[in-house]
């Protein structure tokens, strides 16, 4: 799975060919959670609060990069890395 970004502990993947709608996986600690590209909102899965809301506002601020890569993905391709949240 490829990794796309790490910032504060947090861990972002994508899924080769993975089921839609357009989503991220987070790893944090012990916490999972799969991260809808569009809304922010999780999936499945769960994310402690904090979290929760640094993963929103990193979705926001990269969602045409996000939305390339999963197309990407999807085609075979390989993803771009993703800035982290600073």
């Amino acid at each position: 799975m490829p990794e796309i970004s790490r910032f504060y502990g947090m861990v972002i993947t994508m899924y080769f060919k993975d089921h839609p709608p357009p989503h991220i996986h987070v790893r944090y600690g012990d916490y999972r959670a799969a991260i809808s590209i569009a809304s922010g909102e999780p999936l499945n899965g769960t994310l402690p609060r904090s979290a929760a809301t640094l993963i929103a506002q990193w979705i926001r601020l990269h969602r045409a990069e996000l939305e390339e890569n999963w197309t990407t993905l999807a085609h075979g391709g390989m993803v771009s890395a993703i800035e982290p949240l600073a």
